[in-house]
């Protein structure tokens, strides 16, 4: 589906979805929600990012995701922890 293909189905301007899809526009959870509905998959699948990827994942690919399901399950306050430790181990 092309960007203005799916602004029209979602009810954008073909520029806004552009700019979210290049992370140039802040997008709201309503906004995210249209989406969702014109690509008819929940706001999750948005973020699900083995389900779209069905070609053979390389092992970085494979690396990331295992990581990502990782950090999805830890509660808000071990994620910051997470992140303290990325940021002193990469010193940011």
């Amino acid at each position: 589906m092309s960007q203005e293909q799916l602004a029209e189905k979602a009810g954008f301007h073909f520029s806004y979805i552009g700019g979210v899809e290049r992370a140039e526009k802040n997008i709201t959870l309503v906004n995210l929600l249209k989406i969702a509905d014109a690509l008819d998959v929940q706001i999750m699948d948005l973020f699900m990012y083995t389900k779209y990827q069905q070609s053979a994942l390389n092992e970085k690919d494979e690396l990331l995701n295992q990581i990502f399901q990782t950090l999805v399950s830890l509660k808000k306050r071990d994620l910051r922890k997470v992140q303290i430790m990325l940021d002193e181990f990469f010193e940011k």
